[in-house]
Protein backbone atom coordinates (compact mmCIF):
# COMPACT_ATOMS: atom_id res chain seq x y z
CA UNK A 1 0.00 0.00 0.00
CA UNK A 2 2.63 2.21 0.69
CA UNK A 3 4.41 1.62 -2.97
CA UNK A 4 0.86 2.81 -4.42
CA UNK A 5 0.40 5.91 -2.51
CA UNK A 6 4.40 6.52 -2.96
CA UNK A 7 4.15 6.17 -6.72
CA UNK A 8 0.78 8.20 -7.11
CA UNK A 9 2.39 10.96 -5.34
CA UNK A 10 5.51 11.13 -7.69
CA UNK A 11 2.91 10.76 -10.41
CA UNK A 12 1.25 13.86 -9.36
CA UNK A 13 4.69 15.52 -8.72
CA UNK A 14 5.65 14.88 -12.86
CA UNK A 15 2.08 15.60 -13.64
CA UNK A 16 2.40 19.36 -12.06
CA UNK A 17 6.04 19.39 -13.21
CA UNK A 18 5.16 19.32 -17.04
CA UNK A 19 1.66 21.04 -16.83
CA UNK A 20 1.83 24.14 -19.66
CA UNK A 21 2.89 27.59 -18.66
CA UNK A 22 -0.69 28.91 -19.19
CA UNK A 23 -2.80 26.31 -17.67
CA UNK A 24 -4.53 27.37 -13.95
CA UNK A 25 -6.42 29.64 -12.28
CA UNK A 26 -6.21 33.14 -13.40
CA UNK A 27 -7.31 37.03 -11.73
CA UNK A 28 -8.66 38.75 -14.85
CA UNK A 29 -8.04 42.14 -14.56
CA UNK A 30 -10.76 44.76 -13.17
CA UNK A 31 -12.79 45.64 -16.63
CA UNK A 32 -15.79 48.17 -15.82
CA UNK A 33 -15.29 47.32 -11.73
CA UNK A 34 -15.50 43.53 -12.20
CA UNK A 35 -13.23 40.65 -12.45
CA UNK A 36 -13.06 37.00 -12.64
CA UNK A 37 -11.31 34.13 -11.60
CA UNK A 38 -10.97 31.95 -14.75
CA UNK A 39 -9.86 28.34 -14.98
CA UNK A 40 -7.37 27.39 -17.83
CA UNK A 41 -7.17 23.57 -18.92
CA UNK A 42 -6.60 21.97 -22.46
CA UNK A 43 -9.16 21.60 -25.15
CA UNK A 44 -8.03 19.30 -28.17
CA UNK A 45 -4.71 20.69 -29.01
CA UNK A 46 -4.73 24.02 -27.62
CA UNK A 47 -6.12 25.49 -24.23
CA UNK A 48 -9.38 27.17 -23.48
CA UNK A 49 -10.29 29.21 -20.00
CA UNK A 50 -13.56 29.30 -18.26
CA UNK A 51 -14.82 31.56 -15.99
CA UNK A 52 -15.66 29.88 -12.68
CA UNK A 53 -16.08 33.11 -10.28
CA UNK A 54 -17.41 36.43 -10.57
CA UNK A 55 -16.41 39.93 -8.73
CA UNK A 56 -17.73 43.31 -8.59
CA UNK A 57 -15.99 45.90 -6.28
CA UNK A 58 -14.33 43.08 -4.59
CA UNK A 59 -17.44 40.97 -3.28
CA UNK A 60 -18.37 37.81 -5.22
CA UNK A 61 -21.81 37.60 -7.05
CA UNK A 62 -23.38 35.35 -9.38
CA UNK A 63 -22.75 36.69 -12.72
CA UNK A 64 -24.74 35.23 -15.75
CA UNK A 65 -21.14 35.20 -16.89
CA UNK A 66 -19.97 32.28 -14.85
CA UNK A 67 -19.70 29.25 -17.03
CA UNK A 68 -19.04 31.23 -20.08
CA UNK A 69 -15.49 30.20 -22.61
CA UNK A 70 -13.49 33.22 -22.38
CA UNK A 71 -10.18 32.04 -23.79
CA UNK A 72 -10.65 30.08 -26.51
CA UNK A 73 -8.11 28.08 -28.69
CA UNK A 74 -5.05 29.26 -27.53
CA UNK A 75 -2.74 27.46 -29.29
CA UNK A 76 0.88 27.47 -27.95
CA UNK A 77 3.59 29.34 -30.28
CA UNK A 78 6.73 28.77 -28.10
CA UNK A 79 8.37 31.11 -25.70
CA UNK A 80 5.10 31.62 -22.93
CA UNK A 81 3.38 32.78 -26.72
CA UNK A 82 -0.34 31.67 -27.67
CA UNK A 83 -2.77 32.60 -30.30
CA UNK A 84 -6.52 32.01 -30.68
CA UNK A 85 -9.95 33.92 -29.34
CA UNK A 86 -10.60 35.77 -26.20
CA UNK A 87 -14.30 36.80 -25.29
CA UNK A 88 -15.05 40.18 -23.77
CA UNK A 89 -17.99 39.59 -21.37
CA UNK A 90 -18.79 42.97 -21.32
CA UNK A 91 -19.25 43.82 -25.08
CA UNK A 92 -19.91 40.18 -25.39
CA UNK A 93 -17.55 40.15 -28.60
CA UNK A 94 -14.82 37.78 -29.49
CA UNK A 95 -11.43 38.87 -30.04
CA UNK A 96 -8.31 37.47 -32.50
CA UNK A 97 -6.19 36.85 -29.11
CA UNK A 98 -2.79 36.56 -28.43
CA UNK A 99 -1.31 35.45 -24.58
CA UNK A 100 2.20 36.03 -23.42
CA UNK A 101 2.71 33.95 -19.80
CA UNK A 102 5.33 34.89 -18.30
CA UNK A 103 5.79 32.97 -14.70
CA UNK A 104 2.60 33.97 -12.58
CA UNK A 105 1.78 36.60 -14.98
CA UNK A 106 0.32 36.46 -18.25
CA UNK A 107 -0.32 39.74 -20.89
CA UNK A 108 -3.68 39.17 -22.76
CA UNK A 109 -4.66 41.29 -25.53
CA UNK A 110 -7.60 41.09 -28.05
CA UNK A 111 -8.24 43.04 -31.26
CA UNK A 112 -10.39 43.32 -34.17
CA UNK A 113 -10.52 45.14 -37.56
CA UNK A 114 -7.18 43.71 -38.29
CA UNK A 115 -5.52 44.65 -35.26
CA UNK A 116 -6.70 48.24 -35.31
CA UNK A 117 -8.88 48.17 -32.08
CA UNK A 118 -7.20 46.15 -29.70
CA UNK A 119 -8.01 45.81 -25.48
CA UNK A 120 -5.33 44.57 -23.43
CA UNK A 121 -5.27 42.91 -19.63
CA UNK A 122 -3.01 41.71 -17.38
CA UNK A 123 -3.75 38.52 -15.60
CA UNK A 124 -2.46 37.05 -12.40
CA UNK A 125 -1.77 33.43 -11.62
CA UNK A 126 -4.11 32.35 -8.43
CA UNK A 127 -2.91 28.53 -8.98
Amino acid sequence: MKTFALAAAFGLIAAAASADPIEGLWQTQADEGAFAHVQITPCGGAFCGTITRTFKDKTEYQSPNIGKQIVIDMVPQGGGDYKGRVLRPADNKVYNGKATVSGNAMALSGCVAGGLICKKQSWARLQ
